[in-house]
């Protein structure tokens, strides 16, 4: 996989940014947070977003993750915090990608694609008005 565009990297094109603190636990034995604490961490800033959003509130609309893709830059470390940055990307007739970058220190460790899809009793089903208007409003920039 290529590297991301310097844009990409950037915590500015993105509209939501929030602290998650490390944890020793995280770290693997070579004292570097480990895979499985990074997609842990993307989930913690994920679900802030979208909490910040309004899509945890209750609405009927149910979604499902249909995708995530973590693509590890430089290696993180124990006890310093990261920096959390979240906005949508791609939106679909049924589905949204959520674009996160993870940085701690200054320095970019990781970016991270999840690609949710509207759910309904026996299936997919197409975005609410509502929701795509919400969702255009939290995109990242548009040159990404």
């Amino acid at each position: 996989m290529p590297r991301p565009t310097p844009q990409r990297l950037t915590p500015a094109h993105y509209p939501h940014h929030d602290t998650v603190q490390t944890r020793f636990q995280d770290l693997d034995v070579l004292g570097h947070i480990n895979n499985v604490a990074m997609a842990a961490l993307f989930e913690t800033g994920r679900v802030r977003f979208n909490r910040q959003i309004g899509l945890l509130r209750p609405s009927g609309n149910r979604f499902l993750v249909a995708r995530t893709e973590i693509n590890y830059l430089a290696e993180g470390a124990w006890p310093a915090d990261v920096e959390m940055s979240h906005g949508i990307g791609q939106i679909g007739t049924r589905s949204w990608e959520i674009l996160g970058l993870c940085i701690q220190d200054g320095k970019p460790l990781a970016t991270c694609d999840v690609t949710l899809v509207m759910s309904a009793d026996g299936g997919a089903t197409g975005l609410p008005n509502d929701l795509r208007r919400t969702l255009e409003t939290w995109r990242v920039v548009a040159s990404i």
